[in-house]
């Protein structure tokens, strides 16, 4: 178990530099922070059940924000594509 909270952790690292190579828009930012909350909670109270509560919250935070940042980059194409 810690090689996959270790490989989640680098997972979540890569993410966050990819990021810093191009500005992302503000919903980008604003789906992935609320998806990585959400997620995390979610998968604490997931994990909780199985006896696995901190494993849990890094799995749904991650997927969180993958699935916020994704959904959030979609908006701001959507806007930036408007003007």
């Amino acid at each position: 178990m810690k090689s996959l909270v270790l490989s989640l952790t680098s997972a979540i690292t890569a993410i966050a530099l990819s990021n810093c190579a191009a500005p992302a828009g503000p919903n980008t930012q604003r789906g992935a922070a609320t998806g990585a909350l959400g997620g995390a909670l979610l998968g604490g109270i997931i994990g909780h059940q199985s006896g696995n509560a901190l494993e849990g919250a890094a799995i749904g935070a991650a997927g969180g924000a993958v699935v916020g940042g994704t959904y959030g980059n979609a908006r701001d194409q959507e806007q930036y594509g408007r003007y």
